[in-house]
């Protein structure tokens, strides 16, 4: 039994945040943020929307692209960093809002920029098992509101985002293999500590990142868990059709992609026009390409990540 993707979806908020725009705001320059990070431009929500109401058209252009109604998905899973609310879960949200009413299970991943690797393993995990038969997996973010606008080092990064998959159950090979890991002893290089306390917010509510050191981890990381994918399927870089990471930086994509001997016409990247939407950035890389009709039945795909935590991982599959 495998699962495989059937449909693909994804949703940018209409206000566009340019380089340009944010001179503007900080002590910085469009040439210094391209040349560093391949970002040219983020999306930023608005006032009133949250990431469920991303999550929604993202979600219901993934259902279109596989065919399949509401009623039809028995699994729920979505990957934020930036939920709706304490409780309840934006999963739960997100499956009011699209009208799926089965009682199917319905919950949150919390792994950041690794969340949407996470949430495909744990419905990959479900489907395989035989009890449910669609599952939609979500990579959702309002990360604009965890933001410190004046700290440059971390404004022009981020953007805002969803994405979303259709899983089916079947006998087509699809997700291969998944390979998950976390070292919490680096909790400190990238987080937002802040946390509600009595109706207060007690520490920085911000997201605060020792860039260096992440850069040098994550390339690392990044190599190690894309060679465990592919030692687990007996495959080597020259079988790997398209490496789909995440969209964080474009150095630590171009490094990753030399270590593993990637040429990056086989890499995707789409970083230069949302920034970093953390768990949101898989998906919305997945869905551009796939809607641009690139990618080809039985092509092999690679997807990796890494975020705070940290959290790192990889999934090798079949399109």
């Amino acid at each position: 039994m495998y699962s495989r993707i059937i449909g693909t979806g994804s949703h940018l908020p209409e206000k566009i945040l340019s380089n340009h725009d944010l001179e503007k705001m900080v002590d910085t320059s469009h040439d210094w943020i391209f040349s560093r990070t391949g970002i040219n431009e983020r999306h930023i929500a608005g006032e009133n929307e949250l990431a469920s109401d991303l999550a929604v058209p993202a979600s219901r252009r993934a259902m279109e692209s596989a065919g399949i109604e509401a009623d039809e998905i028995d699994l729920v899973i979505v990957a934020t960093t930036t939920p709706d609310m304490l409780f309840p879960s934006t999963a739960t949200i997100l499956q009011s809002k699209l009208g799926i009413r089965n009682n199917c299970p319905a919950f949150d991943v919390q792994a950041v920029c690794t969340g949407f690797i996470y949430a495909l393993a744990t419905a990959d995990c479900y489907l395989k098992s035989g009890k449910y038969r669609h599952a939609l997996v979500v990579g959702t973010e309002v990360l604009s509101r965890i933001i410190d606008w004046t700290d440059r080092s971390t404004c022009v990064l981020f953007g805002d985002g969803a994405g979303a998959v259709v899983l089916k159950s079947g006998e087509t090979p699809g997700i291969l293999s998944s390979h998950l890991h976390a070292d919490g002893s680096y909790n400190p290089i990238l987080a937002a500590p802040g946390r509600v306390c009595n109706g207060k917010i007690r520490g920085s509510p911000f997201v605060s990142m020792n860039g260096n050191a992440v850069f040098k981890i994550a390339v690392n990381v990044l190599e190690q868990v894309a060679e465990e994918a592919m030692q687990a399927n007996r495959m080597s870089p020259s079988d790997i059709d398209w490496l789909v990471p995440h969209q964080a930086n474009i150095r630590i994509i171009e490094a990753t992609a030399k270590k593993l001997s990637m040429d990056m016409e086989r890499v995707v990247v789409t970083v230069d026009r949302h920034g970093n939407t953390s768990a949101a950035s898989i998906p919305l890389a997945l869905d551009h390409v796939a809607r641009e009709g690139r990618f080809r039945e039985g092509e092999t795909l690679l997807m990796e990540g890494v975020g705070g935590g940290i959290t790192w991982g990889s999934l090798l599959l079949k399109w």
